[in-house]
């Protein structure tokens, strides 16, 4: 476990607290650091598995997974966030499955030059997110209007949406608190 400020492990963790690591665990029985970080305040554990399993991991969400990841790892990789990069970009490469087209997507995203490997609606959701991410204040009407010329329906505008400010969040807690991946297992593919 790594961050800047105590976190509980399990065989310290009152009732509460056991209840909440419970609900935050992986497919593979842990709970990562971006959640046991709250350690101190369930509550906020609890609201954030609940924000990003809607945000990210939703059956009802329309984008392809692989590009929600990538959203996922594009904004992590303008806020400089190493955590949440490691783990979403292992979750892109894994569900994009060709080694060759992973490689050229994140050179160039290590590039900020997502226009080298994307067109079309794709670029313009990591156009948004970059937006979103790097100037929020400056967001008008024609960002979103320039998702909808590009094919996107208002609840997959949503879906971006949500996904950018998710990891907006998350990349600011992370960074904030210094917190790491160690102990953690990358990604949510990974074979335990």
């Amino acid at each position: 476990m790594g961050a800047w400020i105590r976190m509980i492990p399990d065989d310290e963790a009152g009732p509460d607290l056991r209840e909440v690591l419970d609900l935050a665990r992986t497919p593979h029985g842990t709970v990562d650091n971006v959640m046991r970080v709250h350690s101190l305040r369930p509550s906020t554990m609890r609201g954030h598995v609940i924000l990003y399993r809607a945000a990210l991991h939703d059956d009802s969400n329309a984008l392809p997974t692989w590009l929600q990841e990538v959203v996922s790892a594009w904004v992590s990789t303008l806020n400089a966030c190493p955590y949440s990069f490691a783990n979403h970009w292992a979750n892109a490469a894994h569900l994009i499955g060709d080694a060759e087209r992973a490689d050229a997507i994140r050179a160039a995203l290590d590039a900020g030059q997502p226009e080298t490997v994307f067109e079309g609606r794709e670029l313009a959701i990591l156009r948004y997110a970059e937006k979103l991410t790097l100037n929020p204040g400056n967001m008008v009407e024609a960002d979103v209007v320039a998702l909808r010329d590009a094919g996107l329906d208002d609840g997959e505008i949503l879906e971006v949406n949500q996904i950018v400010g998710y990891f907006n969040y998350a990349n600011r807690l992370l960074n904030g608190l210094g917190v790491t991946t160690d102990g953690d297992v990358i990604g949510y593919y990974k074979a335990t």
